[in-house]
């Protein structure tokens, strides 16, 4: 396990080499590479480039005798008297653009690589057996060869210089939000250490792991392959003592054993308590299996994967042994959790010719990324809970994968990263254009968007900028959680993976108005935020502040609110401007639309 260094490649400068082709010339002044490191596998492929002699005894030009004119690319055409040679008889014209196929310089090129990137792949399957580390077969002396040599190709297997390598693995226990398991990750990032985090918070099912290798359930735990290390302060004192090096080599010089703390596999480390089954889950798993799911016409309007009312009380009847009357009390309760949910949005189940349907058959529900896709056997989550699972993997993602600062996130290393698959994601660049708006969460048994969440809830249904539609219609249920008043802070603790947008950050019902005015006064302090331009009379503001001017006051009032906001420097600028009297002019600095990588 060695340290990640920049790729390089070593390069040929030969002199400039002129190929003619097509009764014109042109000079090839790059150099051709012969040698590329790949530092990640600590190996270095050699190979021979193709000779400019080589190249020219293959051209058209049968002297090989190129004049000046011609090696600086000059168009040489052929004399005006010459005649043009005819086809041969029996045989097609052949257009005049395209001439006859001969084994130009650029094809001999285009076969030298051709036939070089046959042995380069034969060589990097070589190299995987010289990193692979689960052949018993493999003798020790094998292990250590460092070098071979194919049909044009050399093979080096390097190691960065003053690095030992490591074949084994680190791997530590962490939980979101502590400090202990951040600098874990900061000492071992400092030494280009690579790791596997496993994260409690993310992987609940790993906790029972965690007791039984250590004995209780603090974090962080560090293991040098199944070696138990320890927490922060037994790496402290490994590293003070100048033995952490020494312990390092010792134990991680040899492969991985099995019973080493194994990394999160898709699939598996699945949430622990999503499988708890209550009894009305139960009755619906039951029941789903019976009950005639049909398309069906209803007040002129077609439906899909619907049954009446009658027919769940009667499966009801029949599957429980129960009177009417307790079944239509069930089929409520099924509706009040959202197992199931009436056609046109009623929330109240009744038994007769009203129709209804499962939660996994309604027409949002592929649009919804925490949905597993399969039938639902458990209540849907709360908002409380939904937020709860969320915060805990997005604070892992964050932690491992953003900068100090948080303005900066490693998007490749997250878009591979298991947490980010438990999230949900869109898949291409088409499923990223609506994100906003298609992008949804089952939350109570209801779907939202960030769009609904931010405009329809957060800002009290009011348009986005740039669009003519609420977000929220009438009869959407999020109406009801809809705020009767905006707080304009909240566009200050709004991320949107922009270098133009504020810092990502975590926020908690208990003292949120604290939260957001302290992300407002972070956000102001950048070049990007607020200015004063005392010559010109001139405050320059964030563009959010204009593009969401509906939830702030009137432009001219703007100056003596954003005071309240700004450190002593910028406030003393800014009351300096207003107590002098006149005009103030407003401005709005322009928003960077890059990506924070």
């Amino acid at each position: 396990m060695c340290s990640p260094t920049n790729i390089t490649a070593t390069t040929l400068t030969p002199s400039s080499i002129s190929i003619p082709f097509f009764h014109t010339s042109f000079t090839m002044e790059n150099p051709l590479p012969i040698a590329v490191d790949f530092p990640n596998k600590n190996i270095r492929i050699e190979f021979d480039a193709p000779q400019a002699d080589a190249i020219n005894a293959n051209s058209p030009n049968p002297t090989g005798d190129l004049s000046k004119s011609h090696r600086q690319g000059t168009i040489i055409p052929p004399h005006s008297l010459l005649p043009m040679p005819d086809a041969p008889p029996g045989l097609l014209k052949k257009s005049l653009s395209f001439p006859e196929k001969f084994d130009s310089p650029a094809s001999a090129i285009g076969k030298f690589f051709r036939e070089k990137s046959n042995s380069v792949s034969e060589a990097l399957k070589r190299i995987s057996s010289l990193t692979k580390d689960g052949n018993d077969d493999v003798e020790e002396e094998d292990l250590l060869v460092k070098e071979f040599d194919l049909v044009g190709v050399k093979v080096v297997k390097t190691l960065k210089q003053g690095t030992k390598e490591l074949n084994g693995r680190i791997s530590f226990f962490s939980r979101s939000n502590c400090r202990d398991c951040t600098a874990v990750r900061s000492f071992l990032r400092e030494r280009d250490l690579s790791y596997v985090e496993i994260n409690i918070d993310v992987y609940p099912g790993r906790e029972k792991e965690l007791r039984e290798r250590t004995g209780g359930d603090s974090v962080p735990q560090l293991f040098f392959n199944e070696k138990l290390i320890g927490g922060l302060a037994a790496l402290n004192s490994l590293r003070n003592a100048g033995m952490l090096e020494a312990k390092s080599e010792e134990i991680l010089g040899t492969k991985c054993p099995d019973d080493a703390p194994a990394p999160p596999v898709y699939g598996f480390d699945e949430e622990g308590d999503e499988t708890v089954m209550d009894e009305m889950a139960e009755i619906v798993k039951i029941v789903r299996q019976r009950v005639p799911i049909q398309d069906r016409i209803t007040k002129m309007k077609f439906v899909k994967n619907c049954f009446s009312g009658t027919e769940l009380v009667e499966e009801l009847i029949h599957q429980l042994d129960c009177g009417r009357k307790k079944a239509v009390e069930i089929g409520k309760q099924l509706a009040r959790r959202h197992f199931i949910h009436h056609v046109f949005g009623d929330n109240e189940f009744e038994d007769g010719n009203h129709f209804y349907r499962f939660l996994e058959h309604e027409p949002f529900i592929p649009k919804c990324y925490n949905f597993r896709g399969v039938v639902n056997d458990s209540e849907p989550k709360d908002a409380a809970a939904v937020s709860r699972r969320l915060t805990c993997i997005m604070s892992a993602i964050v932690e491992s994968y953003a900068s100090d600062d948080r303005l900066k996130l490693d998007y490749l290393r997250i878009s591979n990263s298991e947490e980010f698959r438990r999230i949900g994601h869109p898949g291409g660049m088409i499923d990223r254009r609506p994100f906003f708006s298609d992008f949804m969460y089952v939350i109570g048994g209801h779907p939202y968007s960030l769009n609904s969440i931010r405009n329809g809830i957060l800002r009290s249904n009011r348009r986005p900028p740039f669009s003519l539609i609420k977000p929220l219609t009438n009869g959407d249920n999020a109406l009801e959680l809809s705020l009767g008043k905006v707080n304009e802070l909240i566009h200050f603790g709004m991320w949107n993976a922009t270098r133009g947008s504020p810092r990502i950050r975590f926020f908690r019902c208990e003292g949120i108005e604290s939260e957001l005015k302290k992300a407002a006064r972070e956000y102001f302090e950048r070049e990007d935020g607020v200015q004063v331009d005392l010559a010109r009379r001139r405050v320059y503001l964030p563009r959010i502040i204009k593009w969401y001017s509906a939830d702030f006051c009137q432009e001219k009032q703007l100056p003596n609110w954003i005071i309240n906001y700004l450190d002593a420097s910028k406030a003393g600028l800014l009351t300096h401007l207003l107590s002098y009297g006149g005009s103030v002019n407003i401005a709005y600095q322009d928003y960077d639309w890059s990506l924070n990588l």
